[in-house]
């Protein structure tokens, strides 16, 4: 898929979600990259979990008015990663709204366990 197209879907994502989260949403950046930084590539028919994407910042039960300003916080989608585990483009489009969303719960404050109830 063209990063052009991969951003765009993440840009609808965000558009889709109900208002009363969007509302909540603030200083906070999509970035798209090919792949994790610090990912070395697979050893011959090793099978592994690929990070698709992760949330930097503070979440937003943990900011306060005292708190100096660190910048955006922002989620980045790792595109390679994300059509490695997908088969088709319609599974990509899926995989990156999932992936947006699940980020966006660590921009609310949830933990792994608490995604994983949602």
């Amino acid at each position: 898929m063209k990063r052009e197209d991969f951003v765009k879907v993440a840009e609808e994502t965000l558009d889709s979600l109900p208002g009363e989260f969007r509302s909540r949403i603030q200083n906070v950046a999509i970035l798209v990259e090919d792949f994790p930084a610090n990912q070395r590539p697979p050893k011959l028919g090793q099978r592994r979990r690929l990070l698709l994407g992760v949330f930097h910042g503070v979440p937003t039960t943990k900011k306060s008015i005292f708190s100096l300003p660190s910048g955006p916080d922002h989620i980045v989608l790792y595109q390679k990663n994300i059509e490695a585990v997908c088969s088709n483009e319609a599974e990509v489009r899926e995989q990156i709204r999932l992936t947006v969303i699940h980020e966006l719960g660590h921009y609310f404050g949830l933990d792994e366990n608490q995604l994983k109830d949602v």
